[in-house]
């Protein structure tokens, strides 16, 4: 995966909706915020959607690997 810059936004929404899930609580406008912030940062800075997504989930849900990133 190439290296993206990760803005702090993006992980404390990510962590929010991560939280959420594992309570069995996500709601719609959480997950919705998430999405929306993905979209704008990958088309503003030039990245796939898809691998900005990955890599923050990656950043959030298993941090301790994020040197192998």
């Amino acid at each position: 995966m190439a290296d993206i810059d990760i803005p702090a936004h993006l992980i404390d929404l990510e962590s929010a909706a991560w939280a959420e899930q594992q309570r069995g609580a996500l709601t719609f406008a959480a997950a919705d915020a998430v999405q929306a912030a993905y979209r704008d940062h990958a088309a503003a800075a030039g990245v796939s959607r898809l691998e900005l997504e990955m890599a923050v989930k990656q950043a959030v849900r298993h941090p301790e690997s994020d040197s192998a990133v």
